[in-house]
């Protein structure tokens, strides 16, 4: 205070604005330099800063910039395998500044039914594996009529621009054990699947690593292989939820183990070295979320994880969402509360559903069942970038923003749960198969209850 008042006018008017003095410096930069530096800001500092003079706008307007923008918020892989689906009179013309804000503000989906050739295709299933790796669909396990377990692997091969109807095959690969509600996630070009029930109620803790072999236009195989990771190992549990960090950490929560009781333990699973991966308990610091299964967890950067949903202790079914921080020594869960009296529309209580993470880096929630077994049909979309920085500021506005329910247009999936789902390289294009639907009721239930052996294909409108 006392300086500021003391400073004569000429000395105030001699000296240079702060912005002005930042900004005459780095106009002097060149354009490739000032993109490096842009690509480290958030999005809206970016649009700050292509407001400020008319050299910074053409440089924040560059496709090149955007290109990269897009890299940083998707994903490598999916601006790779975007770029190769184009011809190349479409790469010149495509604009990733107008393809970025139409994928954020994305609120229409379309399906359809895919069909398959000669009419082979897995049996109808519940609580199996879906995961699309080497791009292929591979499909594992599950259970079907009568509460028995299934032990067969189906790969269907899809390239760019498959022509919407699939070609399944049965692979002979020295599979696991028959088994339902295990977890299969993609670690890079691997599959690794942990757990599972078998038809007389056993619970699994074992984990195997599978890896699709191709010989030219067609594939030759998926093999499998069961790791040693004794002595330390997860309790045995099935229905539990699983996802990857960085294609390298395997994690597991969750599920119901022995004699149905649920868990709420954590373990990670490092398979960069193979030959020295184990298994470890994170261990849970309070709060952490209540026992549960039938949820799911997704990465969604750093060594952050979002859970959802699930079944509980006590048989209700949840609709919390939790946010787990593994980075440092202390981890720590975070439950993002809704405090407001004016609750955004959010999804509502569920199991069985699936968490997909699509282009644009959100993640989609579809289907599952209440408690009351009544399925759903509806699609949400979980903002990360909202997250985040509802996370960081607390800010409301970003509460109301992170959930989006979207339109279905064309043949809409039935209302289903504990069915499969992935999404291709791209994030642009949804597999959903399987699962438990609707059937007839008979006198003595009190609801119908089949399962589904149908394929069916989601992508984003935009």
């Amino acid at each position: 205070m006392a300086s500021s008042s003391s400073s004569s006018p000429s000395s105030s008017f001699s000296s240079t604005p702060p912005s002005y003095s930042y900004s005459s410096s780095a106009i002097h930069l060149d354009r490739d330099h000032l993109i490096s530096i842009l690509l480290l800001l958030p999005l809206e500092s970016i649009i700050s800063f292509s407001m400020t003079c008319r050299r910074f706008r053409s440089v924040a307007s560059a496709d090149s910039l955007w290109k990269e923008i897009c890299r940083r918020d998707w994903g490598g892989g999916v601006v790779d395998a975007l770029v190769a689906s184009l011809s190349a009179q479409d790469r010149r013309e495509y604009s990733w500044k107008r393809l970025y804000y139409r994928v954020s503000q994305a609120g229409l989906l379309s399906c359809r039914r895919l069909l398959t050739k000669d009419g082979i295709s897995p049996r109808p299933r519940a609580s199996h594996s879906l995961n699309f790796v080497s791009d292929c669909l591979v499909l594992f396990g599950g259970g079907c009529e009568g509460g028995r377990h299934l032990d067969d692997t189906w790969v269907a091969q899809i390239g760019n621009g498959f022509d919407r109807v699939l070609s399944w095959k049965l692979v002979d690969s020295g599979t696991p054990s028959g088994r339902f509600g295990h977890t299969c996630t993609v670690l890079g070009k691997l599959l690794v699947l942990f757990g599972g029930i078998n038809d007389n109620g056993v619970r699994q803790n074992d984990t195997w690593v599978g890896q699709v072999t191709e010989e030219g236009s067609s594939v030759a195989k998926i093999s499998w292989r069961l790791l040693d990771l004794e002595p330390v190992v997860p309790p045995a549990r099935g229905a539990h939820a699983a996802c990857c960090i960085e294609n390298r950490q395997l994690v597991i929560h969750g599920g119901i183990g022995l004699y149905g009781l649920r868990l709420n333990d954590t373990w990670l699973l490092d398979l960069s070295e193979s030959q020295s991966a184990r298994w470890h308990q994170v261990m849970n610091i309070r709060p952490s979320p209540p026992a549960r299964s039938g949820h799911s967890i997704n990465w969604i950067g750093d060594k952050r994880i979002v859970l959802f949903g699930g079944r509980g202790s006590g048989f209700e079914v949840l609709n919390d969402l939790w946010i787990l921080d593994i980075g440092g020594d202390n981890p720590k869960w975070k439950e993002l509360k809704y405090d407001s009296p004016n609750l955004p529309d959010r999804p509502l209580p569920r199991v069985g559903h699936s968490a997909t993470m699509m282009v644009g880096g959100n993640i989609l929630i579809y289907g599952g069942e209440d408690s009351q077994r009544h399925r759903k049909d509806d699609f949400w979309m979980l903002n990360l970038g909202s997250l985040s920085r509802f996370q960081t500021t607390g800010l409301k506005k970003y509460l109301r923003r992170m959930w989006k329910k979207l339109e279905v247009e064309g043949h809409c999936p039935n209302l289903r749960s504990f069915h499969g789902a992935c999404t291709d390289v791209s994030g642009f294009h949804l597999f959903i198969f399987g699962g438990m639907v609707d059937g007839i009721v008979h006198p003595a239930e009190p609801f119908g209850l089949r399962f589904d052996g149908e394929l069916h294909l989601v992508e984003l409108v935009f």
